[in-house]
């Protein structure tokens, strides 16, 4: 598909992206995101059903043979109140799309269109449009719809741009991608009382502030060094008085691994030690997990069939940059069907723009080579 002809509708795409931008709604709120794309769907003619699994959008082209694949777009936003100060910023206070998914979004809608209007190829392609996948369950409360019973597809594809690789550079692995993600709270239950005679408490603060640092020896210790993980608690609340050491004590965070061995390895290991630290300081810990995305592990051919497609397109391409810690809920669906999600570099990260960043900005000049990338790899794999 040459360039000139995604090049031909990148105002578009650029306009649909500004608009979502401006627009941004938080994972499991997407109504007028869903029917933004709906409306453009219609617009082009191609026919869609909508409200699966919450606000998740499928639209379909068909065009005879027998072979099928999906491709997919999250459209979510984040709690962040933006500050980039651009002439299409959020208009949702608190609320802006700092992780890219406008442009995730706009980018398929333009795939969708490219598809329409080319006749090489025949087949059914399903163009997913996700919502929550912010941590919300998005991917899997649209298999639990029938995603996959409703729209039958072989294989699955999908990207995220990514700051700090060269723009438009194409990034897929052989395997994982990005990691298993749990969000994980702990309660510190101990026995409160006034803070000038600790001796009558069983204080949870000093407890949890052991826990925070004993945690941190389960990658250091617990995991062989050659694999990765991580523990991080993010929030801590305790009493509000100055002088009143408090009956419990929680914290929150999330623990993260590209293995599911050693994720299940880490999740044992954080009960124990959380357990046995606050039982040594005369408290008890309650620890929770609360799963929510899967790794992102590709598979093998169809990591080869995304990285040969870029290349046909004339897209650099790197296998050489290590997994994220990050997580992407993409993982569910590659636990059911073949598939590979793949990293489109959005260009230098100026100032520390990086994802979940109020400074971020998705770079519009991505936007029709993605969308071309999308359709050229919909096209190989029902070839």
């Amino acid at each position: 598909m040459p360039d000139s002809i995604a090049d031909r509708i990148a105002p578009l795409l650029t306009e649909w992206r500004h608009h979502l931008h401006r627009h941004p709604e938080l994972s499991l709120h997407e109504k007028q995101t869903a029917s933004f794309v709906c409306a453009k769907l219609g617009e082009l003619g191609i026919p869609f059903e909508s409200d699966i699994g919450g606000h998740g959008v499928v639209a379909t082209l068909r065009r005879g043979g027998n072979r099928s694949v999906g491709l997919r777009a999250d459209m979510d936003a984040l709690p962040i109140a933006e500050a980039t100060n651009l002439p299409y910023a959020s208009q949702n206070p608190g609320v802006m799309h700092a992780c890219g998914h406008d442009g995730h979004t706009a980018s398929l809608l333009g795939a969708a269109l490219l598809l329409r209007d080319d006749p090489s190829w025949s087949g059914t392609v399903h163009f997913v449009f996700q919502p929550a996948e912010e941590g919300y369950g998005g991917a899997r409360a649209m298999m639990e719809d029938g995603l996959f019973s409703r729209f039958p597809m072989e294989r699955i594809f999908g990207y995220h741009n990514w700051p700090g690789l060269d723009a438009g550079t194409v990034m897929i692995h052989d395997g994982p991608m990005m990691a298993q993600g749990e969000r994980l709270g702990i309660t510190i239950h101990g026995h409160g009382g006034h803070a000038a005679m600790p001796h009558l408490t069983a204080d949870p603060v000093v407890a949890a502030g052991h826990v925070i640092v004993a945690l941190q020896s389960i990658v250091a210790r617990s995991i062989n060094p050659l694999d990765a993980a991580v523990v991080s608690l993010c929030i801590l609340q305790g009493a509000e008085a100055e002088n009143q050491i408090p009956e419990t004590v929680t914290m929150r965070g999330t623990f993260r691994a590209l293995i599911p061995a050693v994720f299940d390895r880490v999740a044992e290991r954080i009960r124990e030690v959380a357990t046995g630290t606050a039982a040594a300081l005369g408290c008890r810990a309650e620890v929770t997990f609360e799963r929510t995305v899967a790794a992102t592990i590709n598979h093998a051919d169809e990591a080869a069939l995304g990285r040969s497609v870029a290349a046909a397109l004339g897209m650099p391409v790197r296998t050489d940059l290590p997994p994220t810690m990050a997580s992407e809920d993409f993982g569910w669906y590659l636990r059911e069907i073949p598939g590979a999600y793949a990293w489109i570099g959005n260009g230098p990260a100026a100032s520390g723009a990086f994802l979940h960043n109020q400074n971020y900005d998705f770079n519009d000049a991505i936007l029709p080579r993605a969308a071309t990338y999308l359709a050229g790899i919909a096209k190989a794999a029902i070839g």
